[in-house]
């Protein structure tokens, strides 16, 4: 590549059956105040700058600029911006009602 061009090619099948696209901004340390999982849509989520605690029932991983995970769509999951915030891209579609929110989210 020219030192003016920089590219990133998600080249790896995410076998999903639909998809669509979800931008989220949180501020330094902001942490989601509630959980959700979905009855069909699976996720992928994308920290595309600043960094990303992903929570999950029983763990959770961090995420650094262009780290992903894919969550299966019957896992709770709620996720908490870095110290210097978080830029997300949240990837996955469902049918309206699929999701059902958790209050109070406590991961494991």
């Amino acid at each position: 590549m020219p030192p003016e061009l920089e590219a990133r090619f998600a080249r790896s099948a995410l076998g999903l059956q639909k998809s669509g696209v979800s931008l989220f901004k949180a501020g330094p340390g902001f942490q989601v105040p509630w959980g959700h999982r979905h009855r069909d849509q699976e996720e992928v989520y994308l920290v595309v700058s600043g960094s990303a605690i992903v929570q999950f029932e029983d763990e959770a991983v961090e995420l650094g600029e262009w780290d992903a995970v894919r969550i299966p769509a019957d896992v709770a999951r709620s996720f908490q911006a870095g110290p210097d915030g978080a830029e997300l891209l949240a990837f996955g579609a469902g049918e309206q009602g699929d999701a059902e929110m958790i209050q109070d989210f406590q991961p494991g």
